[in-house]
């Protein structure tokens, strides 16, 4: 019996070791060995450049929705061969009016039915070859859509998102170092095979490989797997810079997460992300790595932490009360981290409410399910 939940228990920290550390150093030594495929070396930015349809779904987003038209008028790209369009949803400001006044091409005024829906709508009257996604309150660098677009130089690549940094004026989030180390891990995956998952701030499909899924499974998530069973690449372009205000707070954060994850859950339990038909065997392991054990990572903390309270209380050893004191401590470094504002206990605190976040939104969706409209996060505009 012990040494059974000893193998439990040992099997299950080096799961969660792997899915923080591990993975990203497979994934670096594997791109030591490799050899790039013809077709994945990069892109020079001065190629033959593609008319763009630039499509921002927003909702009530008369504060931003100006300025965001002017961010996509000022992009170093021939006018001629770009369209911007503001895909209205449902919205009760002044958006739509704000955006016509900013010089949007086209301004679609839809019902109420979700970002997805929204961008559905954008993209079959949009009249470019490459179709581009931004959010309202996500700003560009001036080269942004034309180092974005060179990556469909490439006839392979279906997909591409750019690189976004959160900006912030103080307050206690992390989430700006989780992002550094996820866009680390995009660049190892997109330089090996397919990137596992994009960002909604800067992105872009071919107007042909563009996917309509349920508008309650976004695209950050769903189009990069579903395009690699299709037969595409889905890659990450760092140069293609975009920033985003992040919210001020981790317990913000937490509230968006969990929203976030209760529409991460039907991707992966029934949106086909499980299914490895036409991953092959290097993005299988992608998958497998970087998005399954993480939407895991709060049942391994559970089963870790039973299995060690069941060892301590089975008398197995000095050393699983050191780990099992170590399990104690780390939580209450979380919960100290909402009381005393220090660097180390606010990175911990974040990944815990993260963690919890994940658990959360699992409970919501099978609860209540999960709708397709949602509210922007406060203090993001």
């Amino acid at each position: 019996m012990t040494a059974a939940l000893e193998v439990v228990f040992w099997l299950t920290v080096a799961l969660l070791v792997y899915a923080q550390l591990g993975y990203p150093v497979v994934l670096a030594a594997l791109s030591r060995v490799r050899r790039p495929r013809p077709g994945e070396e990069p892109v020079p930015v001065e190629v033959e450049l593609p008319s763009v349809s630039l499509v921002v779904a927003a909702h009530n987003e008369e504060e931003v929705i100006a300025e965001k038209v002017a961010d996509a008028l000022s992009q170093d790209y021939p006018r001629g061969r770009l369209e911007v369009m503001v895909c209205c949803d449902g919205a009760t400001d002044a958006t739509a009016e704000r955006a016509r006044a900013a010089g949007a091409d086209a301004v679609l005024e839809l019902p109420r039915g979700g970002k997805i829906r929204a961008q559905d709508a954008g993209v079959e009257r949009a009249r470019g070859e490459i179709v581009a996604f931004s959010d309202a309150n996500a700003r560009w660098s001036a080269d942004a859509l034309r180092r974005l677009v060179a990556a469909f130089a490439h006839p392979e690549v279906g997909y591409a998102c750019g690189r976004v940094r959160f900006v912030t004026e103080g307050g206690t989030n992390q989430e700006g170092l989780y992002w550094r180390y996820e866009m680390w891990v995009r660049a190892l995956e997109s330089g090996l095979r397919s990137i596992t998952a994009g960002n909604g701030a800067i992105y872009a499909t071919r107007a042909e490989s563009y996917l309509r899924v349920d508008p309650i499974m976004g695209h950050d998530l769903s189009f990069p797997f579903n395009l690699v069973k299709r037969g595409w690449r889905a890659v990450y372009v760092p140069d293609a810079r975009a920033t985003e205000k992040m919210v001020p707070s981790i317990e913000g954060e937490f509230q968006r997460k969990r929203r976030m994850m209760s529409h991460t859950w039907p991707i992966l339990l029934r949106g086909g992300m499980l299914s490895p038909r036409g991953y092959g065997p290097l993005y299988t392991l992608m998958i497998v790595s970087h998005r399954v054990l993480r939407y895991l990572l709060p049942f391994l903390h559970l089963l870790a932490l039973v299995v060690n309270v069941a060892l301590v209380l089975l008398g197995a050893g000095t050393l699983y009360t050191v780990t099992l004191a170590a399990q104690d401590a780390f939580v209450l470094a979380a919960l100290a981290g909402g009381v005393l504002p220090l660097r180390p206990l606010l990175v911990i605190r974040y990944y815990v409410l993260t963690v919890v976040a994940t658990l959360l939104g699992l409970w919501d969706w099978l609860r209540r399910g999960t709708p397709a409209e949602w509210e922007a996060a406060g203090g993001t505009r």
